[in-house]
């Protein structure tokens, strides 16, 4: 019944290891707790945006709220669409790809985090893989973007796998600091001539009226 109504429930990706789809309520919740044990070291701070500063309970509303906040803001002129990532049904992480005015620029940008104690296995590498396959062809997408702290090497070295390439800087100020961030860039053409993992997506065809298709 959730998938009739709101048919982006409905939208799954699977790739070789995972499984990336919208969580329930409760799947929503496992991750709230995932995000609140933490994503990244304490010595390390690669969001711009610092909602992992804090404590367990402050990561942990964030992911709700982000989630909740995502599906009743969607527009088909600005969309952000959060994914949970699931490995043998277990929830790991989340990916999110959005766009605005896609039907116009075609481009895309992707953003990502896992639990702590599923990083360092290649499932980033491979959650991105499952959205950009959406992305390039399924929506028909010309071009990915990331932003990624330069500091950040893993972030970096999922970006070079996937075939990324420079495409400048941006600045931005956080708590007073100016910090710079080196701007990536995937290109249809360049996705298309390397080797890519196996990915399946079902449940496009009642979903593309909330890209704007």
């Amino acid at each position: 019944m959730l998938a009739d109504l709101w048919p982006l429930y409905g939208l799954t990706i699977v790739t070789p290891r995972l499984q990336l789809r919208l969580p329930r309520e409760e799947e929503l919740a496992e991750l709230a707790d995932l995000a609140g044990r933490g994503v990244h070291r304490p010595d390390e701070r690669p969001f711009l945006t610092p909602w992992t500063d804090g404590t367990y309970t402050d990561r942990a509303q964030a992911v709700l709220q982000g989630h909740w906040h995502q599906l009743a803001s969607w527009d088909a002129a600005a969309w952000r669409l959060g994914m949970g990532v699931f490995r043998a049904d277990q929830p790991i992480g989340v990916v999110t790809l959005r766009a605005q005015d896609f039907t116009v620029v075609r481009q895309v940008t992707t953003s990502a985090w896992l639990g702590l104690e599923h990083q360092g296995k290649g499932y980033g590498t491979e959650a991105r893989a499952g959205l950009l396959t959406l992305a390039f062809d399924h929506l028909g997408a010309a071009a990915a973007l990331t932003e990624v702290f330069q500091d950040n090497h893993s972030s970096q070295g999922v970006s070079r796998k996937l075939g990324y390439e420079p495409d400048g800087i941006s600045v931005d100020a956080r708590d007073g600091e100016a910090l710079v961030s080196d701007r990536l860039r995937l290109t249809l053409q360049r996705w298309r001539e390397r080797k890519q993992p196996a990915v399946t997506v079902e449940g496009m065809d009642a979903c593309r009226v909330f890209f704007g298709l």
